[in-house]
């Protein structure tokens, strides 16, 4: 029986009529999608008065990890945002969604960092969260040189982006560093399982990301492993306790996979006494907003994220 799925909102049914869509993914379409061009990050610094600043870090095994580092001028005490890409834990770059944080350092004054992290297949397991752990506690310890509020740290991803931000912020809790202000979870990837009534909702049918393409970027990270070998910094859906996690925004759309696993984390996080903000946009797609920014609904989401950030990171917001 085909399930019945959420209608699209009609601007973006007929923005996504003119893009080519795929249910499936494996190695040989993978290997396609990796060699497109990559995101155009000159063409969003053009217009900006930004410093950028290329450095190398070295991961828990020595490999090197970059972090692209883009300031307004003469930054003072200003917020950081702290920047994980999406796609699907096995392509995309730090450069990829980069318009996003872009805006934050607009409004905001802040310092945007993007990491680029190991992707599978070629790595597995923690090696992917683990990139953007070791990335983010370079930014703390050198908050000073970054002119960079340490107490003003942002964590911030889309998909699976968003996914790896859950998982960092889930290291740092328990490992008692760094401080993490806020995390904002951009439709995110972030439960391996792949069972919830709108991942079936979303299977065998062409779209943005499927069911099926879900399944193949898990078991490129995964790497084969299973049940209890799955730690919850991979997969954060996983965790038991979601206590004592900062202010979090999620946001997705009512037609995608993701849509009720990212609403269970927020509930879990109330659940747990915690601070939470979640919007499920009627007739948005996967990554609707960063795909179509120019859609009434994704100018909606996105300004709604923004004037969020706005509050939390104000000087009088409560914790």
């Amino acid at each position: 029986m085909t399930p019945v799925r959420p209608a699209l909102d009609p601007q973006l049914r007929d923005l996504l009529a003119e893009m080519p869509l795929m249910s499936q993914l494996d190695a040989e379409v993978l290997a396609h999608l990796r060699r497109l061009p990559a995101a155009p990050v000159d063409s969003l610094l053009a217009d900006r008065r930004v410093d950028r600043r290329e450095v190398t870090v070295p991961a828990p095994d020595g490999a090197p990890i970059a972090l692209s580092i883009f300031s307004p001028e003469n930054a003072a005490d200003a917020p950081c945002v702290y920047w994980m890409h999406g796609g699907g834990m096995v392509m995309g770059d730090r450069f990829s969604q980069i318009d996003i944080p872009l805006e934050w350092l607009d409004r905001f004054g802040a310092v945007v960092v993007s990491v680029e992290y190991r992707l599978a297949p070629e790595a597995t397991g923690t090696t992917l969260v683990d990139d953007c752990y070791q990335g983010l506690l370079w930014v703390a310890e050198h908050a000073a040189e970054l002119g960079v509020d340490p107490a003003r740290i942002v964590v911030a991803g889309a998909s699976a982006g968003g996914g790896l931000a859950a998982g960092v912020t889930l290291l740092a809790r328990d490992r008692g560093t760094p401080l993490i202000a806020v995390q904002v979870l951009i439709c995110p990837m972030l439960d391996h399982r792949n069972t919830s009534t709108s991942s079936r909702q979303f299977s065998g049918v062409p779209g943005v990301w499927t069911r099926e393409m879900n399944e193949f970027g898990w078991r490129s990270v995964l790497g084969g492993r299973t049940g209890d070998e799955v730690p919850p910094y991979v997969s954060p859906a996983l965790a038991d306790d979601l206590s004592g996690l900062p202010a979090t925004y999620i946001d997705t759309g009512s037609a995608e996979v993701f849509r009720d696993e990212d609403a269970d984390y927020a509930t879990r996080i109330w659940a747990a006494g915690g601070q939470a903000e979640l919007h499920v946009w009627a007739g948005g797609f996967h990554g609707f907003d960063a795909l179509f920014p120019q859609a009434r609904i994704s100018a909606t989401a996105r300004r709604t994220r923004t004037e969020w950030l706005a509050r939390v990171l104000s000087p009088d917001a409560t914790a």
